[in-house]
C-alpha cells in the first residue's frame, strides 16, 4: 500500500511539474513574450496604485526613455508605451494620443517625451489626471524596466512597477543594438 501511495505521489509530482513548465511564461532566452510581460507589468501597476484612477479623466502616455539619457528612446521604448497604454484603453481608461500635440517635445527617431515644464501645460490643457512614464536600463544580459503613473496635479508618483527582460535578438533589435 505504501508503494502504491508513493507511486501516486511521485506520478502526481511529475505531472504537476510538466504542466507548470508548459503553461508558465518563460523569462529566459529567445522565447520571452515581451508583450505578455508588458501587459503583466501594466496589471501590476494598476492593481497597486496609492490613489485610484478616475475613468472620467484622461491619462497621457509618453514613450519609455533610456535611463542613461532621458532624451533618447528606441523602438522598444515606443512599443512599450503603446502596449501599456493600449491595455489601459482596453479596460476603459481614456488615454490621450500625445503624438498629435504640437506642444510636446518630439525628437526625430526618439519618440515623445514629457519634459517636466510641459507636463503641467499638457495635462491642464486636457484635464489629464496622470501621465504614464517609463524608463529602461540596458544591462549585459537583461533590460531593466520601470513603469509609473505620475499624478499631473503635483507630480507625485501614484504607482510604479519594476521588472526585467532577458535581452534576446528581438529586444536587441528594438534597442538598436541588433545591427552590425
Amino acid at each position: 500500500m505504501k508503494k502504491l501511495f508513493a507511486g501516486l505521489v511521485l506520478g502526481l509530482l511529475v505531472l504537476t511539474t510538466g504542466c507548470a513548465q508548459t503553461t508558465g511564461r518563460s523569462h529566459s532566452g529567445s522565447d520571452v513574450d515581451v508583450v505578455y510581460e508588458l501587459r503583466k507589468a501594466r496589471e501590476h501597476l494598476l492593481d497597486n496604485l496609492i490613489t485610484p484612477l478616475s475613468y472620467d479623466k484622461p491619462l497621457i502616455a509618453a514613450s519609455f526613455a533610456n535611463i542613461d539619457d532621458l532624451t533618447l528612446s528606441s523602438t522598444f521604448g515606443r512599443m512599450a508605451s503603446e502596449v501599456v497604454s493600449a491595455g489601459m484603453t482596453d479596460i476603459g481608461l481614456k488615454v490621450i494620443e500625445v503624438k498629435m500635440r504640437d506642444s510636446l517635445f518630439i525628437k526625430q527617431g526618439a519618440g515623445e517625451f514629457m519634459l517636466s515644464r510641459q507636463i503641467q501645460n499638457i495635462s491642464q490643457a486636457h484635464n489629464a489626471q496622470a501621465v504614464l512614464l517609463g524608463t529602461y536600463a540596458i544591462g549585459g544580459n537583461n533590460l531593466y524596466v520601470n513603469i509609473r503613473l505620475v499624478r499631473s496635479a503635483d507630480n507625485i508618483v501614484i504607482g510604479s512597477h519594476d521588472f526585467q527582460l532577458p535581452i534576446n535578438r528581438d529586444i536587441k533589435q528594438m534597442l538598436g543594438r541588433g545591427r552590425r
